[in-house]
């Protein structure tokens, strides 16, 4: 692929992901099993602090995370949708909402949160977040680009350093410190 076809390839998922964003459980009946990329978005009111870009197609709504996946059905359905443990997104929602919903975590081999507020967690997403996703061979190829690209404010990795960056983190310890002291083992 020339640089040219790239900027055209990675400007296709760009274009593809601002798509109008579905509802949660719209979403995970369309959701293909196929390796892609998807993206996270919400009204400029939930999680007022972390500005995000504008959808291009739903102006009422901006980016909020993006992420890959091999099966997009699998990583949306069994993974951001029900556990915290397998999910870097409900960790960090988690942690941004501990303040208003208390959420009570527990540790297994890491901190989870308790299945009560799993369910909680997941009823806060589904009330609030709309989902778009794109389908590719090989996601990895356009994640990183994507995330300097558009700057989405619950991505750590590949993000610029200042306050929304350092809120995401700080969110982020406050989860994990959350459940106490991890557990000795014997």
């Amino acid at each position: 692929m020339t640089a040219g076809s790239a900027a055209a390839g990675l400007q296709q998922v760009i274009d593809g992901l601002h798509a109008a964003p579905v509802a949660l459980g719209e979403a995970v009946a369309r959701l293909p099993r196929t390796p892609g990329l998807y993206a996270w978005w919400a009204s400029p009111s939930v999680l007022a602090d972390l500005p995000g870009p504008v959808n291009a197609t739903d102006s009422g709504l901006r980016l909020l995370y993006l992420g890959i996946a091999t099966s997009l059905r699998t990583r949306i359905a069994g993974n951001h949708l029900a556990r915290s443990g397998s999910s870097t997104l409900r960790r960090t929602l988690a942690g941004l909402l501990l303040p208003t919903q208390a959420y009570q975590t527990v540790w297994t081999d890491r901190v989870v949160l308790t299945a009560a507020d799993e369910l909680r967690l997941t009823g806060w997403m589904t009330d609030n977040l709309r989902l778009t996703w794109w389908a590719c061979g090989d996601p990895r190829d356009h994640e990183l680009k994507l995330i300097t690209a558009l700057a989405p404010p619950l991505n750590v990795e590949g993000a610029a350093p200042g306050r929304h960056r350092d809120l995401v983190r700080n969110a982020r310890a406050a989860y994990l410190a959350s459940a106490g002291p991890r557990p000795s083992s014997r």
